[in-house]
C-alpha cells in the first residue's frame, strides 16, 4: 500500500504506483503491496468495485494478477469502468452477484516487483507505515500508523511512543488536565 511520494506525487507518467492503504493491517508487507479492497458486487453478472490504492484507479490492474492476504486466491481483474473513483470490474471466476458478494472487504495484492522502483527523491507509501517517526531535533514521537489523504497533500498519523502526552487541543489541555500555555 504505497504511493509513490517524494517532491510531490508522481502523475501522468506512465508508472502509476499504488496508493495510500489508510489503516489497513498488512500494508506494510515488505514482499507484497496491497492495490485495492473489494466494496462490493456491482449487478448481477459477478463484476465487483474495487476500493483503489492506485495514483490512478485503473492502475488496479496494471501490475498483473493479484492475491489475497493469504496469497491463496488469485484474481486477473478485467477493469470494466471507473465510476466516482471505485473500479467496476470483473474477476475470472466469480459469475454471480453472491460470489461477488462474498469477497466485500478482500484486500488485493501484488507482488513489490511487480512495481516500478521509486525514483531516488521517491518513496512507497508502505515504507514508510511502522517507521519511527520524529522532530527535527531527534526527539521520537513514535510510529507512523497511516497516511491520510488531505487535498492536495497527505498527513501522516502518528501512534505516540511512551512518554508522549495526549493533548487536547479543543479544551487547550494536555492529557493530565494541566492548562497549555496561551491558552
Amino acid at each position: 500500500m504505497a504511493t509513490r511520494s517524494g517532491g510531490g506525487r508522481r502523475g501522468g507518467s506512465g508508472a502509476a504506483a499504488a496508493a495510500s492503504s489508510m489503516r489497513i493491517q498488512g500494508a506494510a508487507d515488505r514482499a507484497r503491496v496491497c492495490v485495492g479492497a473489494i466494496a462490493g458486487a456491482q449487478g448481477i453478472h459477478g463484476a465487483v468495485r474495487i476500493k483503489p490504492f492506485t495514483d490512478r484507479p485503473e492502475d488496479v490492474a496494471a501490475y498483473g494478477p493479484v492475491s489475497d492476504e493469504a496469497g491463496g486466491r488469485r484474481f486477473v481483474i478485467d477493469v470494466r469502468e471507473v465510476r466516482g473513483g471505485m473500479v467496476v470490474a470483473a474477476l475470472d471466476g466469480v459469475d454471480d452477484r453472491n460470489a461477488a458478494e462474498a469477497l466485500k472487504g478482500l484486500r488485493l495484492y501484488v507482488a513489490r516487483d511487480a512495481l516500478p522502483a521509486p525514483d531516488e527523491d521517491e518513496y512507497y507509501h508502505a515504507d514508510l507505515l511502522g517507521l519511527a517517526a520524529g522532530l527535527a531535533d531527534g526527539t521520537q514521537v513514535g510510529t507512523v500508523r497511516a497516511i491520510l489523504p488531505a487535498g492536495a497533500t497527505e498527513v501522516l498519523e502518528i501512534a505516540r511512543g511512551p512518554g508522549v502526552p495526549d493533548r487536547d487541543r479543543s479544551a487547550g489541555r494536555d492529557g493530565n488536565g494541566t492548562r497549555r500555555a496561551g491558552r
